[in-house]
């Protein structure tokens, strides 16, 4: 082709191919067997043009070869390369594939347990290791040239999503920064503030899979296609999506009647050849075992996969299942390479706790070619899951959607049981943004052609709505940014209190807030013009209506007042009558699921008011009596089961053997309880007089209405109507107004008020950080503000390292499922005093709290410290064995493994944070100590946490 080129044209091109050359670029394109593709070039050459980058691409696209060249810039300029992930997991991994290019001397790696060469000019670590480094001004960020953030759409996390913003904002401006996302529907938006607080920034967005997926439906022995795809669509030469006709036709008939044989048809029973035919279409439609899937997926040549079901019990059933089925996937070839891999990696398991973990039938699973991933597992074993997944040595993977989250484990094909799930509070639909993030780990570039998407027929499934799910793109990036007490002193030490307000005014949170102002503004001038035309319809010639409209208002609003007021006392006394409760009291349950007779075992009354007796749980939300229903149901009821008051019908001696959970327990007493009160009639509740007929103004209103003119106008109820309609619109408008006042500047607003309570508390004078300020500075976690107060008020001083561990475990603990129909095991004596203390003290931060208005419902504030996992922590600690600490905790070996790290990680903040021995404290040292206990066995062995 050169020979056809001008000398001119020939010298352009060569002088355009040296100076491609003679970038950054060329050598590393080179580090690669395959050819760039446009969007990561695009976004590396406006990298080497110095210019920040945000790159939201599918999973599994590509995109942290961005991330990759950032490196290779950084070292190739003498500068350094922070690489940030948003779990320990995805960092080793990350650490592993660096190490491989560049050698262990220049990489390192830094999470929340692991510190490996922490110097070197490349570090890998967690997003909340660099923002602690931000706060404490490390030296390590001297020399700092790029920070790379992976999965940088975590700033979503209602939990952790706050962490990312501070990074983002509190970077050096000489850093360049590297964001890498998934497809967010709102990339420009983000890439617009981006451009506010970093300066010049590159937003490169693609929308295109490396690998094509193909979406489908397992119903029966059947593969349907999801999608039918049609060309030349009305004659416009376009292609269309439309869903499958058949699965369409199968939606319809599995919804229709069923036969009946009672029906008549014509006076007769229906024919035995309609029922056949009705009974032959229907055997096609079933949903089969999981099992029957992977079989069905290998002999089509659809392996390795991913199966996504919403529950860790199931995934490890669905294991079971497959080898009680007989299913193998594996040859002896690679059966022996499993042995092999899994013996190697879990040598420093001691053979006592193999058992324990189940290790056995894990082993088996994996030698077929078969395992489960989800987080109640072992660290170490997931970590064989994944080597032995990407090897090709498992071909079936059962999952909870967390491994969606950053691990590198593409597969061909993905399955989904079901598109609901349970979202911590209700079974809910999965959201497109969830679908495609899920369905995003078919197909694996460079290995599949294409990828499949595989879901399997569910009774009552719309396939229009599953198409929905599948078409849309919808995944709106959101902010979750939020001040919390140990950000507050951080920043006012660094900035003062009026710079520390401005920067959070320029948080992703804010920008978001600020622009959504302009659409409800425009909705404000809209509703004014109605209200205009509102007026004109309920103009009276009698006189002014409105004022007469007022009057009725008033009259409703005075109403419905006294109303609240008379529910609100017969609640107060309903509260007053469950305070003098006493165990052993029997009572009538008035409404409610659990209406009826039942035996009070716990009077649970709120925090402060126990009166000395023992074991009683205390609430702030008002007495939740412990009740046992004669149906031998035990049930913490609450103030909603009272509306009205109680009284002790009886009362019943409470056996000292009785346990709560035992059924034989429950069905003795429930009898006990039947045939001493059974026969009691409870009292029946009379109704009040209404306050209504005796209030002076609401006789008046009626009085001045029956005198207004407009009371006499013969089309007075159609007035009525349109000045409804203004007050409601009027109402509206005025929300909207309070939510454009409520928008601006919400973020500082709540710094002032999280900074006014640190003043009130001491942390703060004016800009001006005290000692206790400088304590909690270093204080990182939910519960930041009560672990100061802990050791600033010495409650954890003379306790032991277990019984440290177990008041610490308060701090991060968190039960997956609410229960507190009984109440948590302690360990006895000083750790049981002080867990009670640490509760008061938060029952005291709450309370001022609510004084400056700080909302928990807002994400702001201090949740109740959970006891669930003290006796877990403490029994691990004092050097108990796995298999009697698992059994007592009822909790998963990952589980129990995860939150020992986060324990042990708040203990290593509070031996850096609290007092010395010069102070004559205890704490610093038996934190440390309480560290070495209980990093042993499976805690000191699994490297992720």
């Amino acid at each position: 082709m050169t020979e056809d080129l001008s000398p001119a044209e020939r010298y352009a091109a060569a002088r355009i191919r040296a100076a491609e050359q003679a970038t950054a670029l060329a050598p590393f394109r080179d580090l690669y067997e395959f050819d760039l593709d446009p969007f990561q070039i695009e976004a590396c050459e406006a990298l080497e043009a110095g210019k920040g980058v945000l790159v939201a691409a599918p999973t599994g696209s590509g995109k942290t070869i961005v991330g990759e060249f950032a490196v290779h810039l950084a070292l190739a300029q003498g500068r350094k390369c922070f690489y940030t992930t948003p779990i320990k997991a995805l960092s080793n991994q990350k650490y592993s594939d660096l190490v491989k290019r560049y050698g262990p001397e220049k990489v390192g790696l830094l999470t929340g347990d692991n510190s490996v060469n922490s110097e070197a000019p490349v570090v890998v670590m967690t997003t909340e290791v660099l923002r602690n480094m931000l706060y404490a001004g490390s030296q390590s960020l001297r020399g700092l040239g790029h920070v790379v953030m992976d999965e940088v759409h975590y700033l979503s996390d209602r939990f952790r999503g706050a962490v990312w913003e501070e990074v983002i904002i509190h970077l050096p401006d000489s850093v360049t920064l590297v964001s890498l996302s998934a497809t967010v529907s709102n990339a420009e938006e983000f890439g617009d503030w981006l451009d506010t607080v970093r300066g010049d920034t590159e937003v490169i967005v693609s929308e295109s899979r490396p690998v094509p997926l193909w979406q489908h439906v397992l119903a029966g022995r059947r593969m349907y296609d999801l999608f039918e795809e049609e060309t030349d669509h009305g004659g416009r030469g376009s292609a269309r999506r439309e869903v499958n006709p058949d699965l369409v036709r199968m939606a319809r008939m599995e919804n229709s009647k069923t036969y009946n044989p009672r029906d008549r048809r014509r006076g007769k029973m229906v024919r035995e050849a309609d029922r056949e035919r009705e009974r032959r279409q229907r055997s096609r439609i079933w949903t089969p075992s999981r099992p029957e899937v992977i079989e069905r997926l290998d002999a089509e040549g659809l392996l390795p996969a991913i199966t996504f079901i919403f529950s860790r019990a199931a995934c490890e059933a669905a294991v079971q299942q497959c080898l009680a089925f007989g299913l193998r996937l594996n040859d002896e070839e690679a059966r022996h390479k499993v042995r092999e891999i899994v013996e190697e990696r879990t040598a420093s398991i001691p053979g006592e706790d193999l058992h324990v973990l189940g290790y056995y039938e894990w082993l088996e699973g994996l030698e077929r070619g078969i395992a489960a991933h989800h987080a109640g597992m072992l660290p170490t074993f997931k970590e064989v899951v994944e080597e032995l997944f990407v090897r090709g040595l498992v071909k079936a993977v059962f999952a909870t959607e967390t491994l969606a989250l950053g691990i590198n484990m593409p597969a061909r094909s993905v399955v989904l049981e079901k598109l609901v799930k349970w979202n911590g509070e209700q079974h809910a639909d999965i959201t497109p943004g969830e679908y495609t993030q899920l369905t995003g780990r078919a197909g694996r570039r460079g290995i599949d052609v294409e990828g499949h998407a595989v879901v399997l027929w569910q009774r009552g499934m719309d396939p229009g709505a599953l198409a929905g799910l599948a078409g849309t793109r919808t995944y709106p990036l959101r902010s979750s940014f939020k001040p919390s007490y140990n950000m507050a002193v951080n920043l006012v030490h660094q900035f003062g209190r009026h710079r520390s307000r401005e920067l959070l005014e320029t948080s992703f949170a804010q920008f978001q807030a600020d622009r959504s102002v302009v659409g409800i503004s425009r909705q404000v001038q809209k509703n004014e013009e109605g209200l205009e035309g509102y007026r004109e319809g309920m103009t009276c010639h009698l006189g002014d209506f409105e004022e007469y409209a007022r009057l009725r208002r008033d009259l409703k609003d005075r109403e419905t007042e006294l109303a609240k007021q008379g529910a609100a006392q017969r609640r107060a006394a309903a509260a007053s009558s469950l305070e003098k409760l006493k165990p052993g009291d029997v009572i009538h349950v008035p409404t409610g699921k659990f209406a009826g007779l039942a035996l009070v075992l716990d009077p649970g009354l709120p925090a402060g008011r126990s009166g000395g007796q023992r074991g009683g749980y205390e609430y702030h939300d008002g007495p939740r009596p412990l009740v046992l229903t004669a149906e031998r149901q035990v049930k913490r009821l609450a103030s909603i089961d009272f509306p009205v008051p109680v009284e002790a019908l009886e009362r019943m001696r409470i056996p000292r053997s009785f346990n709560p959970r035992s059924p034989q327990s429950r069905r003795d007493l429930a009898s006990a309880l039947r045939t001493k009160a059974g026969h009691i009639e409870p009292d029946r509740h009379r109704k009040a007089r209404s306050e209504a007929a005796d209030d002076r103004e609401i006789a008046r209103l009626r009085k001045d209405i029956r005198a207004h003119p407009c009371h006499g106008c013969d089309e007075r109820e159609d007035h009525a109507r349109w000045a409804e309609r203004y007050y409601r619109l009027q109402r509206d408008t005025r929300q909207l107004e309070r939510r454009i006042e409520g928008r601006t500047n919400t973020i500082a607003r709540t710094f002032d008020r999280i900074v006014g309570l640190l003043t009130e508390m001491d942390y703060l004078r004016g800009n001006e950080v005290t000692d206790h300020g400088r304590r909690l500075a270093r204080l990182y976690g939910e519960l930041d503000l009560l672990a100061s107060e802990c050791l600033r008020e010495g409650v954890w001083e003379g306790l032991g390292p277990a019984e440290l561990a177990a008041c610490v475990s308060a701090l991060v603990y968190e039960a997956r499922q609410a229960d507190d129909a009984v109440a948590p095991k302690l360990p006895a004596g000083k750790a049981k005093a002080a867990l009670g203390e640490m509760v008061r003290i938060w029952g005291r931060l709450d309370a001022l709290e609510e004084e400056f208005k700080i909302n928990q419902a807002e994400g702001v504030g201090q949740r109740e410290p959970d006891l669930g996992f003290a006796w877990a922590a403490y029994q691990w600690a004092s050097g108990k064995g796995l298999d009697e600490v698992l059994r007592e905790a009822e909790m998963p070996a990952g589980d129990f493994v995860r939150w020992c790290k986060q324990v042990i990680d708040v203990l290593g903040q509070i031996a850096a944070a609290g007092p010395g021995a010069t102070e004559g404290s205890t704490v610093t040292r038996n934190a440390r100590k309480a560290v070495d206990a209980l990093l042993r066995g499976v805690v000191a062995y699994s490297s992720v946490g």
